[in-house]
């Protein structure tokens, strides 16, 4: 009975936690957005102006129209190259998956900074290659939308891709046997069972890619030029002219699709059915020449779009002046004569990253164990739950602002005059790593309920027979056996803590400078060389630090062989 009740008090605990980082400021959001500057009520008065400004209204069409094109260009693309790692026939294709996923361990300024070496004015292509190949020039006119919906496309295609290969990987083979055996042909075959049996894939793919482009921050803060959208208005109010309410109505405005298409999601989830069951035979595709070249062929172009982008990226952070004098060398690395905190925001990010994976892994998978496994409460372990997946349908840039209302209230507001005991938070490090936490909590959380799913419940029950409390359960049995995804879990936290800059570029305290938002500074000031180094300095450390947990996992799945047993 103890360990019954210790259990239902750190899950009481967790429901708190969850309410005071997720709830409580968003709801200070909400507030702000129904308030004057001086903080007066003024009900809907601020959402009115908002939809009576052409300009302002101009961002949330541009935001739509511009995140439905970049999903009608990416999803084929990503369907396509998943198609063909899983029903073709040729060599590389670890290769191909290790490209493609290349870009989610890269910030996303960096495409857009890519893109500017490639088809700004004085860019690669637009010169003719510095004038050499003039025939080739060819200027595209990056700058606004142009350049959003390519560096979209380049953010969004990983993970499409994901998301692709996970409901093709699942397909009965029986399906497709039975369709050559009806005199289908392949192509026949494609439209009418292939592209059916993974239209929930399709529209899972769809829905992440309209909301990762809808919510994106790095891309058209720099190749946005003079186009107006959502994330970079709220960056513009807030940041340059602290108009804090209008800065509220515009984070509510980009909240709202993503709270759409999540609840879209949700509902096509139930509707769902197994494609893949215990009489599902797994497809082993046969070799088809001219299928098998035509697929390779693709993925070459699509691999080879990401590898010229980063090859390119790392060309110009290495270039003395751009494109003037091409010699090579690590200038730009040294950070001198620019802004951003140079070294001193790389290793900030590194520290930030690390305290969010050492303190994000044991809350979240502490999280998930309370809700998985603590008995009774079922009511209360639903609404934690509900709290956790929250953030999955939250931006960064929402995040940030929410911190930013709540966490530097004098009181908690809503009536109520009690001091508010979180304020201390404000303007540290410490609150950069909840807000990364929070940001990367649903992501995290269901890894680890994945995980906590597959174990028997048997493990609990003995554990209580032989006398062992739940705590010496947790750490002598469920946390060895859950190891690899506690590393996952841990790896996730940190790439992403360090790549990210929709919520820290709102929380970075005075003097405390951090690597991504640094290369906000640093283009802000036109030192793209510099900026693209530390881009390609955060990319190079998300790489070394997932091949060394990719390496652990290993090590460590080695040492559970009695599982596959």
């Amino acid at each position: 009975m103890g360990s019954y009740r210790l259990q239902r008090l750190l899950l009481l605990c967790a429901g708190i936690w969850l309410v005071a980082v997720v709830l409580l400021p968003l709801g200070e959001v909400v507030r702000q957005s129904l308030a004057d500057r001086q903080g007066r009520f003024v009900g809907l008065s601020n959402f009115a102006f908002y939809l009576r400004s052409p300009s302002l209204l101009a961002t949330l069409l541009n935001s739509t129209a511009i995140s439905l094109v970049v999903t009608v260009l990416v999803v084929p693309v990503a369907f396509l190259f998943a198609f063909a790692l899983h029903r073709a026939v040729f060599p590389g294709k670890a290769l191909f998956r290790t490209v493609i996923m290349a870009p989610l361990y890269a910030p996303t300024m960096l495409f857009g900074l890519s893109l500017i070496f490639l088809f700004g004015r004085q860019g690669m292509i637009t010169t003719g290659f510095f004038g050499r190949y003039p025939a080739l020039a060819l200027d595209i006119g990056l700058y606004g939308r142009t350049g959003i919906v390519l560096g979209e496309c380049l953010l969004a295609i990983p993970p499409a891709v994901l998301i692709l290969s996970a409901a093709l990987e699942n397909m009965d083979a029986r399906l497709l046997e039975a369709a050559a055996s009806l005199g289908s042909n392949s192509w026949r075959t494609f439209w009418t069972v292939a592209v059916p049996a993974a239209r929930y894939g399709l529209i899972h793919a769809a829905i992440a890619v309209f909301t990762l482009c809808f919510t994106d921050f790095g891309v058209p803060k720099v190749v946005g030029g003079q186009t107006p959208i959502l994330a970079t208005e709220v960056y513009k109010q807030v940041v340059g002219q602290q108009n804090f309410g209008l800065g509220a109505v515009i984070s509510m405005m980009l909240l709202s699709p993503v709270l759409i298409a999540t609840l879209l999601e949700r509902h096509l989830a139930t509707r769902q059915q197994a494609l893949f069951n215990a009489r599902s035979v797994p497809y082993i595709p046969k070799r088809a020449w001219l299928r098998d070249i035509s697929f390779w062929t693709f993925c070459v172009g699509v691999s080879g779009a990401v590898v010229a982008t980063l090859l390119v990226a790392a060309y110009g952070s290495l270039v003395r002046v751009w494109p003037y004098r091409l010699e090579l060398g690590g200038w730009h690395y040294r950070f001198r004569e620019t802004g951003g905190g140079g070294y001193q925001a790389f290793f900030n990010s590194l520290r930030l990253a690390a305290w969010t994976s050492v303190f994000g892994t044991p809350l979240t998978f502490g999280l998930a164990y309370l809700v998985e496994k603590t008995r009774g409460w079922d009511r209360f372990r639903r609404a934690v739950h509900g709290l956790a997946l929250l953030p999955l349908a939250l931006p960064g840039l929402v995040i940030g602002i929410a911190f930013i209302f709540f966490f530097n209230a004098p009181s908690l507001g809503y009536g109520v005059a009690v001091p508010n005991p979180f304020r201390g938070l404000y303007n540290t490090p410490a609150l950069i790593v909840l807000s990364h936490i929070v940001h990367f909590l649903t992501v995290a959380y269901l890894t680890a309920m994945t995980a906590l799913r597959q174990l028997d419940r048997e493990f609990e029950a003995v554990s209580e027979a032989m006398g062992v409390s739940f705590v010496g359960t947790v750490f002598r049995v469920t946390v060895p056996i859950c190891l690899p995804a506690i590393i996952e879990i841990a790896l996730f936290f940190f790439v992403n803590a360090m790549a990210s800059v929709s919520a820290v570029v709102f929380l970075r305290p005075p003097g405390y400078p951090i690597a991504s938002v640094a290369v906000v500074n640093m283009e802000d000031a036109g030192d793209v060389a510099p900026a693209i180094a530390m881009c390609m300095l955060i990319l190079g450390a998300n790489l070394l630090v997932r091949g060394l947990g990719e390496g652990l996992r290993l090590m460590v799945r080695r040492r559970q062989r009695w599982k596959r047993a």
